[in-house]
């Protein structure tokens, strides 16, 4: 008979001992410690610490008292950066309910087909996206009850005079509600759907430990300081805002709160708000420094800017920072709660020349502090790549911010996670010093006469041209070789390109088998929060070659 483990015997978990990890205390602290600091900014809307803990639990208390919601019931929001969305985030999972954040760009065929699968028991709607939530609801198998959230920032068109006014229930809740801590720390907290672009959106679920875990991660890898105030031009409802509506309670910071991402209000709350960071897709980066009739402004302090998705151009870093910002480069998808890789910079690195600092800026970097694996495997044999900056192999994560796997989809989430580690999609490479660079898409490699091309460094070389402002590259169907890149190009403002000039200027600076075959030069299509659609761009590179 195995001898007891003397460090187990008599010590048991207890209430005094143990509790499970969630991002809900972080707010109940701050309001505690911080009740008078400011919490919430919109608009002329000033809202402390003291009071957005009273809201969430009055939030908590109508939603379970008024519509039953309890744990593991789904809550959906179709809202902007609003304070109601804050709120959302903390009196959802106060009540047991778990929070489903809605693309407020989709169609309503994709909303709805969220709501049925999500099995939702009720959503919360912005004003001005009832039309689009009533569309959705008609297609809905079981269209779930309503609320309406009117936004005083907000004067447009749209709502419902006869659906239940968000205001009205949170103000008839009990700011002292005892709300529910989850029952385990490997609870739902919320669910994110993924884009669908091969198919029907898959349901990422996330749980309160990775969200604890990851929002404390966001103040510790970016050296969020106490009462950092943060700007939202990142939208909530991707990867819940990569957890920082948890983080920003963790450091007792301040959130603005932006409807619209438009450069004029951007910049007005930088001067006005003395915003410290921020985060968005480059093109938020382009829209602040290149926006016509925008007053840019000596900014007071050093604002430190996170940026996902591609990796900024040269230029772009430049302006950037000439214009008082830090770029930080970030990395991550939906299932690893947003980002969980981060471009470390290393102080010596700071003395190099422009051109040297960024090529080390357009690598994703290394693990957060709260990933506790990631690497580039072969996926066939599951082990690591040569660490040569060469070799390129699938990204793969592991860990206690990887979730918990894709809602009513057991052969997707048994997939994902073959052999124990998260499958990314993303193709990449190891350099010797551990940091990982995105190489493509598994789906985005070009493959033109058999050998194997880049997308992604495809475009690295064209946005070093002066002319060049954004740039996507595809495969183009082609009869002899099978496929050629296809590049896909928004000039300057006020600049135009020649393709020939354009494709002798390639020549001179890759191997001709990866210079574009066609630049076609129009508007990209986008998502809501700026990552390109190149599904959409594949799709049209087709009808060119056909």
């Amino acid at each position: 008979m195995a001898e007891a483990n003397p460090y187990e015997v008599g010590l048991d978990r207890n209430p005094a001992n143990y509790q499970p990890l969630t991002p809900l205390t972080f707010l109940e602290r701050a309001a505690s410690v911080f009740p008078d600091h400011p919490a919430i900014v919109h608009g002329s809307l000033r809202r402390s610490y003291a009071e957005f803990y009273a809201r969430a639990r009055q939030l908590a208390s109508g939603l379970a008292s008024r519509y039953g919601i309890g744990r593991n019931d789904t809550v959906s929001a179709l809202l902007p950066n609003v304070p109601a969305m804050l709120e959302c985030h903390y009196g959802v999972p106060m009540c047991g309910g778990v929070l489903h954040a809605i693309n407020t760009r989709l169609d309503a065929a994709i909303i709805a087909f969220q709501l049925d699968h999500a099995q939702s028991k009720l959503v919360i709607v912005d004003r001005e996206f009832m039309p689009l939530l009533q569309e959705a609801l008609a297609l809905c198998k079981t269209p779930p009850p309503v609320i309406q959230y009117d936004d005083p920032e907000y004067s447009g068109p749209g709502g419902n005079a006869n659906v239940p006014d968000y205001e009205d229930m949170v103000s008839a809740g009990d700011p002292e509600f005892q709300w529910l801590m989850p029952q385990d720390e490997w609870d739902a907290i919320a669910i994110n759907y993924t884009s669908g672009t091969t198919g029907d959106p898959k349901g990422v679920v996330y749980h309160h430990r990775g969200a604890y875990l990851l929002a404390q991660g966001n103040a510790l890898t970016t050296s969020m300081q106490k009462h950092a105030v943060y700007l939202w031009t990142l939208p909530m409802f991707h990867c819940n805002g990569w957890c920082f509506p948890w983080t920003l309670s963790a450091i007792n910071g301040t959130h603005v709160c932006l409807r619209q991402v438009r450069a004029e209000p951007i910049w007005d709350a930088l001067i006005n708000e003395q915003v410290t960071h921020l985060c968005g897709a480059p093109i938020v980066m382009s829209l602040l420094i290149t926006a016509a009739g925008v007053e840019t402004r000596p900014l007071p302090h050093r604002v430190q800017f996170f940026t996902a998705a591609a990796p900024p151009p040269e230029r772009v870093l430049a302006d950037m920072g000439q214009a008082g910002f830090e770029v930080t480069h970030l990395y991550g998808l939906t299932e690893t709660y947003g980002p969980a890789v981060v471009n470390d910079w290393h102080d010596d690195w700071s003395g190099l020349d422009p051109s040297e600092q960024a090529r080390l800026k357009s690598r994703q970097g290394v693990r957060y502090l709260p990933l506790e694996g990631l690497d580039v495997l072969d996926p066939e044999t599951m082990q690591p790549v040569p660490r040569d900056g060469e070799t390129m192999g699938e990204v793969m994560f592991r860990g206690n911010v990887v979730m918990k796997g894709y809602f009513r989809n057991p052969k997707s989430t048994e997939e994902a996670f073959a052999g124990g580690w998260f499958h990314s999609g993303d193709l990449g490479v190891v350099y010797p010093d551990g940091y990982i660079q995105l190489k493509d898409r598994s789906k985005d490699v070009i493959i033109s006469g058999g050998e194997n091309i880049s997308s992604i460094e495809v475009e690295e070389m064209l946005y070093k041209h002066q002319g060049v402002e954004l740039v996507a590259v595809v495969a183009m169907p082609h009869e002899k070789w099978g496929e050629t890149p296809c590049a896909f190009i928004e000039c300057v403002a006020g600049q135009t390109l020649d393709p020939d000039e354009l494709r002798s200027w390639c020549r001179e600076r890759m191997a001709p088998y990866k210079v574009p075959g066609r630049f076609v030069f129009e508007e990209l299509p986008k998502t809501s929060t700026g990552k390109i659609q190149k599904f959409q761009l594949r799709t049209r590179a087709k009808e060119l070659a056909s």
